[in-house]
């Protein structure tokens, strides 16, 4: 018998869409080029899907900034253990917070297009969408 176990990852980066139409990908954990046009950074940050069973193929939620800055919140509870103690030292600056909420990191991070703010796309359609051969 065999168990899988499912884990949620996400990593957040800034995609900037320049007036001409070109998209730039602002990654601060990468070794590629910094801001890297987006079509290099999809080439050599991601590989096909291919070959990963549909479960857990790839998708990005893609949120614009007004909004991203006007709705996100964090309590910083997901940065403690179980037992409540910080994994690692928080931020000195205070908790991010909305007149509406104080905590809504997992809206953010969700892949289900119903929930939270902005559009989620596969790799190839995120690829389409924001690459110079997005027709």
């Amino acid at each position: 018998m065999w168990e899988y176990g499912l884990a949620q990852d996400y990593h957040v980066v800034l995609l900037h869409v320049s007036a001409g139409g070109q998209s730039f990908i602002y990654d601060l954990d990468t070794v590629l080029p910094f801001p890297c046009p987006f079509d290099t950074y999809v080439a050599g940050a991601f590989r096909s899907d291919e070959d990963i069973h549909p479960q857990f193929r790839r998708k990005f939620r893609v949120i614009r900034a007004d909004s991203y800055l006007k709705h996100f919140a964090s309590d910083r509870s997901h940065m403690k253990d179980a037992s409540g103690n910080w994994r690692e030292p928080p931020p000195p600056y205070p908790c991010i917070e909305t007149r509406d909420s104080k905590m809504n990191l997992n809206d953010f991070i969700s892949m289900d297009p119903e929930v939270g703010w902005g559009a989620v796309y596969t790799l190839s359609e995120f690829a389409h969408r924001f690459g110079s051969r997005n027709d």
